[in-house]
């Protein structure tokens, strides 16, 4: 079994068994040796006569896809964490064994100590990448024991906004306070930009350059630049050349949002501000693809939530009901007595 390293960097196998040649290209020299290390196993167990059963735990299972997939990640080793936590509180079958019933009562367990719908999904999200991607590397021969199992479905949440006299009240109830010099401007460049709070809050004086600032930490891993009118752009330059940098604030402004006495739905505060540029954005006629690339949505799905507050939208919610078309419709039909009147 030949491994070589490739001129472009990528580590490639060469091997024949039962007489097929098999040849595979990896990214990185551990994964390849991952491959070794089945296809070793493969020949011995070929050569017995029979398919053996996969003993490996989902603990183990995790461990090899940390090393190979989540160590790559920005949340690799969090990720892992909740992987061995699910395992554990299953009492950490074989994976070959899991099954997807396993998975969906403990869902339901875990949901009934409160842990959210969008958590459970994101932790489905989790099994399934692993499980996927140690097929992928050939690590595993048996198929993903979740792959039908599906998402939990959630209703759309409520996508609250500040109005424009809010907005008025948050800023000068942060201005009032003296308890933290950043929030005021971070609470400013989130309804300038739609940036997410931690995205705001990341910004250095590299990120801006010709009247933009540029996102560098999103949520996606794509960087987005949104520019900033002339103003706000100086004084954010004046801002970090003084400060260096954005120190935590959201606990600040979570404070101030509570004395400015504006009420949000629960798990929406600093996000409001995100929503609130979205949602004026399209009222005051912006278009729905712009606002995407503002946004960074990879999905413009996403950002068609916000369409129904479009101008033309709302318009047309008046002027094409049926009450008013009928409306239209009998004042057509009236005879005109116009002729008559003396």
């Amino acid at each position: 079994m030949a491994l070589k390293k490739s001129t472009n960097g990528q580590w490639k196998i060469d091997v024949r068994i039962d007489g097929v040649r098999h040849r595979k290209t990896f990214q990185t020299k551990r994964e390849a040796e991952f491959f070794i290390s089945r296809m070793n196993n493969r020949i011995r167990t070929s050569a017995l006569g029979y398919k053996a059963r996969d003993p490996r735990k989902c603990s183990d299972l995790a461990d090899t896809w940390y090393k190979v997939a989540g160590v790559f990640l920005r949340d690799g080793e969090r990720r892992y964490r909740v992987l061995l936590t699910i395992f554990s509180q299953i009492n950490n079958p074989a994976g070959q064994g899991l099954t997807a019933s396993d998975i969906a009562n403990h869902f339901a367990i875990r949901h009934k100590k409160g842990i959210s719908p969008k958590t459970l999904n994101n932790h489905l999200g989790y099994l399934n990448a692993m499980f996927n991607r140690l097929i992928e590397i050939d690590e595993i021969e048996y198929p993903n024991p979740l792959a039908k199992l599906k998402p939990i479905k959630i209703p759309e949440n409520e996508l609250a906004f500040l109005t424009r006299s809010e907005i008025s009240i948050l800023l000068n109830t942060i201005a009032s306070g003296t308890e933290n010099p950043h929030v005021h401007l971070l609470t400013r460049i989130c309804l300038s930009t739609g940036a997410r709070w931690g995205e705001a809050q990341s910004l250095t004086l590299r990120n801006l350059r010709n009247g933009q600032l540029t996102f560098v930490k999103t949520k996606s891993g794509k960087t987005r630049s949104v520019p900033v009118n002339k103003v706000l752009f100086s004084e954010i330059q004046e801002h970090l050349k003084t400060h260096k940098r954005f120190s935590n604030s959201l606990s600040a402004f979570r404070r101030a949002l509570d004395r400015s006495g504006i009420e949000l739905p629960a798990g929406q505060a600093a996000h409001a501000l995100r929503h609130s540029f979205a949602s004026h954005f399209i009222m005051n006629g912006g278009n729905v693809v712009t606002l995407q690339r503002i946004l960074g949505h990879a999905n413009i799905t996403v950002t068609m939530r916000y369409a129904h507050l479009s101008p033309d939208h709302l318009r047309e919610a008046i002027e094409l009901n049926p009450l008013q078309k009928q409306a239209r419709k009998t004042t057509a039909e009236l005879p005109d007595f116009s002729h008559s009147i003396q």
